[in-house]
């Protein structure tokens, strides 16, 4: 029959405007919000009424099976698994992996996020699904990962999802209706007819709108409440008078029925033979039918609303509770299903009342089973009830352990947190010392600063180094890192202290020349050697032991992390091209492998090596995903960074507001949280920007705020030329030092060009101008030289030598124009036009993609390359029909009309 609803108009027009849409081929998501009975589900009921001609899929969250990994995600994905094969193999593979149809675990649960959205618009084919999920706050962790990550990048698919949860449930950047309580007048509506007016009245009042309650609560009153005669409701909340009245309905049941319920309660599956199996008899379940307490659908039973579940199993006995589990655990023995073994493990769980050993072993198997299966929130779980389970303190100490790195890995960094400090802190175990020091210090690293993580390490170091040299070398070259990000030197120089004392490193960290390090990891030992010194102020020898680290073959065999330190080592070393490159390659590598973690990382360096490199467009679709990425994984460090790399490109495209913006709010965050290398990056994106606009005391002010140490050395330059056109020669002079001594041991032809350029502003000298320009012929930074030609084309000028002015600034206009340095491009035009000259109108010629946003630049890159829509879609996180959505629209802003014509528009923006 139809669902009718009172009070609901709006959420309704809501559902009505996103169904349509998906019929257009738009997607969409909404969050319903609210407390227990205040009409979710109903509207769910009405969605899925109102879909006609879409395909529907539904799954309902059961809190007894949180625990279990993917489980809900294979509930709503189950009439549609035999489509999994038309996905990318990646995809299918980790997909299948998670829900237990191979034995191949998925290498990452965002992996299996991008499998879902793929799986999703796979079953949307031509037409439009929807995705119904009530209870979601009873979903497994892994699950609702999946679903939000595929919600959130829902684009062209025809595809709506809709959620259905309790006020606390996360799912940020998703769209969202709190539910409130109904109007009297529709609250009326939900009420029997023959109820006096007083009663109607106070039941009206104090069920504060819930519709649950209004039709719940009058089936629970007496004759004399009925009649007016008693208060009808107590003062509790209203969650707990429903209850109440479920409870009050489940004693007045014969026993069979009430025990019926508490195994229904206690299994969670709702498969029929289980259930059976365990005790419940069928007379009993059709009982509880006849009471509209649960619903049998086939082989399924569910009840009709969680509360019941609550009432059923709350209102038993202890020992009847207990007795239920043991038989659901018996009943399990024999079952074929796919996680038969791991329920019957948690029954088993449920029914202990103290250390059991067995069953804690039992549950460790189920945690190493999550883990193959990519549920690491499912794996905390079970090492944490194993650890409850276990006498011996060594061994809970080790399973707590196990479980706080489960919960990190999960993103649950607060779990984790406090799995981490209930574990023995003094075991004589490194590899449970490494564990929990990686959690602690991911804690902070995420939600703390760097520089405490830093030194959670390094008070973690001595245990571990004793009995695992390599991985106290890996902790105290992250202790380094960390120290990096947080501008702090004494921290990074008691790691390298510590480096340099461990036995098997110790002669070769102090003596041997990097270029001669026999492995990988010492080729990390020497650029957290190299880096510590540029953060202690050391310039020359820093700048010289990185750069000769990255000239050595030892960087071969380095996987994604060490390669993701190295990208970073790369710019404080001048080497914007090479630190492309590397990132490049991790990301790539995190594409296909799934490492959707370090991607963030990975693309957050090579968007700005590619800014460096003068590429602005690319870099902004580049830091865009990055930036996307890491607000889906809730990295708000990485967030900030990003940020500020972001507002660093926007200050050269000329985008005043945007910059400005992003700097700012970037700079704050990055104060508040000591991220020194954000800070700086946000504050030499502002002192760029003012430079661009002629305002140098303005400029001169952020890049004098940047510490002179680490990264910092690298805005120097830009410091050097505001003190001089500020008329403040003086305050040129440290920061010039500071380049030219950077400069002379990086050993790169632009920052050699660059500091000949400083060296000619401050002392006037055309000479050094003169160079300059020669040094930066062939450099492969044609901002920088740009900016050399354009400072002494202005010499030139003020020098009155008009026709050798013109020739330098037509050079920088071109290839400010060239770059779409729209600012810079505009000093230029100025300067031309003060010599006589009649400069061209601004263009963009060079980049014929900068009508494309950064995510259709993105896929017109990748298509250009030949690569497919479904392999554009698995690496940009994007499903293959939003993939083609972004070429039907990218074609026309291109003026093109054949995907064959892409590659001759790549090739002229990126000036080949």
């Amino acid at each position: 029959m139809p669902v009718v609803l009172h009070g609901r108009a709006e959420e309704q027009a809501e559902i009505d405007r996103l169904l349509d849409g998906a019929r257009d081929g738009r997607s969409g998501a909404l969050v319903l919000r609210g407390p227990a009975g205040i009409g979710k589900s109903a509207l769910l009921a009405y969605a899925a009424e109102q879909a006609a001609g879409m395909r529907v899929v539904r799954g309902v969250g059961i809190e007894s099976e949180a625990a279990l990994p993917f489980a809900a995600l294979h509930l709503l994905l189950r009439t549609g698994l035999d489509r999994i094969h038309a996905l990318p193999d990646a995809q299918a593979t980790a997909l299948s992996g998670a829900l237990g149809l191979r034995d191949a675990p998925p290498d990452s649960r965002f992996l299996v996020g991008l499998a879902t959205l793929s799986l999703l618009s796979e079953l949307a084919g031509d037409g439009a699904l929807l995705c119904l999920v009530d209870d979601a706050q009873w979903f497994d962790q892994a699950s609702m990962d999946a679903l939000v990550f595929a919600a959130r990048r829902l684009d062209a698919d025809g595809v709506v999802m809709v959620f259905a949860a309790r006020p606390d449930f996360p799912a940020t950047g998703l769209p969202e209706r709190r539910l409130d309580g109904l109007d009297d007048t529709s609250a009326a509506a939900l009420l029997p007819a023959d109820l006096p007016p007083q009663v109607r009245e106070r039941l009206i009042r104090e069920s504060d709108g819930n519709p649950l309650a209004l039709i719940e609560l009058p089936a629970a009153l007496s004759p004399e409440q009925r009649a007016g005669r008693l208060s009808p409701v107590g003062a509790m909340p209203v969650a707990d008078r429903v209850q109440e009245a479920f409870h009050a309905q489940v004693a007045a049941l014969p026993e069979p029925t009430r025990t019926a319920l508490l195994i229904a309660a206690a299994d969670g599956s709702g498969e029929l033979a289980t259930l059976v199996a365990a005790g419940a008899s069928l007379a009993g379940l059709e009982a509880a039918e006849r009471s509209r307490l649960i619903e049998i659908r086939g082989s399924t039973v569910g009840f009709r609303h969680p509360l019941i579940r609550a009432a059923a199993y709350q209102s038993a006995p202890v020992t009847a509770r207990l007795a239920a589990h043991r038989a659901l655990a018996d009943a399990l023995t024999s079952a074929t299903s796919v996680d038969a073994t791991d329920r019957r493990a948690w029954h088993l769980a449920a029914a202990a009342f103290g250390p059991d050993e067995d069953v804690a072993r039992r549950l460790e198997e189920a945690a190493g089973r999550a883990r193959d299966r990519g549920g690491h929130a499912a794996m905390a779980a079970a090492y944490e009830r194993a650890a409850e389970l276990t006498a011996d303190p060594v061994r809970r100490s080790a399973r707590l352990a196990a479980a706080a790195l489960a919960a990190s890995d999960a993103g649950l960094m607060g779990r984790a947190a406090g799995l981490a400090d209930r574990a023995t802190p003094d075991l004589d175990d490194p590899a449970m010392t490494v564990a929990l020091t990686q959690v602690r210090a991911h804690r902070e690293v995420e939600s703390g600063t760097p520089l405490a993580a830093g030194r959670i390490i390094l008070d973690a170091v001595p245990r571990v180094a004793a009995h695992a040299t390599e991985q106290a070398t890996w902790l105290l070259v992250e202790a380094v890192r960390c120290a990096w990000f947080a501008g702090d030197a004494p921290v990074a120089e008691q790691a390298v202290a510590s480096l340099q004392e461990l036995p098997a490193l110790s002669s070769r960290v102090s003596t041997a020349p990097p270029g001669h390090l026999g492995t990988s990891t010492h080729a990390l030992v020497g650029q957290a050697v190299g880096l510590t010194r540029l953060l202690s102020g050391d310039i020359a020898g820093g700048a010289d032991r990185v750069r000769r680290v990255l000239d050595s073959p030892a960087l071969v065999g380095l996987g994604v992390p060490g390669l993701t330190f190295t990208a970073g080592a790369c710019l404080p070393a001048g080497r914007a091209a090479l630190c492309e490159e590397i990132a490049a390659r991790v990301v790539a590598d995190c594409r296909a492998s799934g490492m959707i973690g370090w991607l963030a990382f990975a693309l957050q360096d090579q968007g700005f090596a590619q800014g460096l490199l003068g590429r602005y467009g690319e870099a902004t679709a580049t830091l865009d995903a990055g930036l996307r990425l890491a607000t889906d994984l809730g990295h708000q460090h990485r967030v900030t960074h990003l940020t500020c790399c972001l507002a660093w490109v926007l200050a050269h495209q000329g985008d005043v507001a945007g910059c400005r913006d992003r700097a700012e709010e970037g700079v704050r965050q990055a104060d508040g949280r000591g991220l020194v290398v954000a800070a700086t990056i946000g504050r030499w994106a502002l002192g760029r920007l003012e430079l661009s606009l002629g305002n140098a005391d303005a400029a001169l002010e952020q890049l004098a705020a940047v510490p002179p140490g680490g990264f910092g050395v690298l805005c120097a330059a830009d410091e050097v030329e505001a003190a001089v056109r500020s008329g403040r020669s003086d305050r040129a002079r440290q920061p010039l030092e500071r380049y030219l001594t950077w400069a002379r041991h990086v050993r790169q032809p632009a920052s050699d060009a660059v500091a000949l350029r400083c060296r000619a502003l401050v002392d006037q000298d055309e000479t050094h101008f003169v160079d300059a320009v020669r040094r930066h012929e062939g450099d492969g930074n044609p901002y920088e030289r740009a900016r050399t030609r354009l400072a002494y084309g202005e010499w030139l000028r003020r020098a009155r030598r008009r026709a050798d002015a013109r020739a330098q600034l037509r050079g920088a206009l071109e290839t400010f124009d060239r770059l779409g340095a729209e600012l810079w491009a505009a000093r230029a035009r100025a300067e031309l036009r003060a010599t006589g000259d009649v400069p061209a109108a601004p263009r963009k010629a060079g980049d014929p993609l900068s009508v494309l946003t950064p995510q259709e630049r993105e896929v017109v890159r990748l298509a250009a390359g030949g690569a497919s829509n479904r392999d554009i879609a698995a690496q940009l996180f994007l499903s293959p029909r939003t993939v083609g959505y972004h070429l039907y629209k990218a074609f026309p802003k291109l003026g093109i009309t054949s995907r064959s014509q892409l590659a001759t528009i790549t090739r002229a923006a990126s000036g080949e």
